[in-house]
């Protein structure tokens, strides 16, 4: 039977996963270059988030709020908005952002060191290529995500608080009374677990096809753009998951 590639290099970026853990684990971390991804991972991607949870904010509040007010009920905007961030939105949103913006940088980093035989030189070393180069990209996404999930949320939050009260003329006590109200306790740390999960993926399948790239430059391209088809479906099965399992 012929197995598909997808299929085979998603097994393989499981096993280099696998390895990047182990190697964590064991304590085997570069870190020169992981405050580096760290600055890629965070900083380097806080304004796109930034930008994207007002507007996930506003918008999310233009929809709800003019048809809750209509009804009489526009005090239970915050609480609604609180909750469908915190369970869906804002860890869905900013793993496809960092898949857009860090995982394709990943994926084209390692690509490029793959076919112009970087890898092959650094493994002559007697380097391991996963503990050098995987594992501090790892670690960053499993750091990062959820404070960029946090970062997104609590910005999102603010953004629709003022987006009801300019254009709906809700009360600002009145929002936050409706988000204490709505938002259940284990809420938020469920939504960090969420965060991590995905983080975990993101840079385990971006690392994968880019060390599992075969031909030439041209190679590069379409290893990235499968990297980030693969990494949004998997996110969007594992998001099914996640959230029967913590909000079922």
């Amino acid at each position: 039977m012929n197995i598909p590639r997808w299929l085979k290099r998603l097994w393989n970026s499981l096993l280099i996963g696998g390895q990047a853990v182990n190697a964590t684990a064991k304590g085997k971390i570069n870190r020169t270059d992981l405050s580096e991804q760290l600055m890629e991972a965070g900083p380097g991607s806080f304004l796109i988030v930034l930008i994207t949870a007002v507007a996930a904010g506003t918008v999310f509040n233009i929809q709800v709020a003019a048809e809750l007010s209509s009804q009489g009920i526009g005090s239970e905007v915050g609480g609604l908005l609180a909750i469908g961030m915190a369970r869906e939105i804002a860890p869905l949103l900013t793993a496809t952002l960092l898949t857009g913006k860090v995982a394709t940088a990943y994926a084209a980093q390692l690509g490029t060191m793959k076919v112009t035989e970087q890898i092959d030189a650094i493994t002559m070393l007697k380097t391991d290529p996963v503990e050098y180069l995987v594992v501090p990209r790892l670690i960053a996404m499993i750091i990062m995500a959820p404070i960029q999930c946090l970062l997104f949320f609590t910005v999102a939050l603010w953004s629709g608080q003022a987006s009801s009260t300019a254009l709906y003329q809700i009360p600002p006590e009145v929002f936050w009374t409706s988000v204490r109200e709505w938002l259940i306790l284990s809420d938020i740390p469920f939504m960090l677990v969420k965060a991590l999960v995905f983080g975990l993926q993101i840079g385990v399948i971006a690392c994968g096809w880019g060390l599992t790239t075969r031909g030439g430059p041209k190679e590069v391209g379409t290893s990235t753009t499968g990297a980030v088809v693969m990494t949004l479906v998997t996110v969007s099965l594992m998001d099914v998951l996640l959230t029967q399992v913590l909000f079922g």
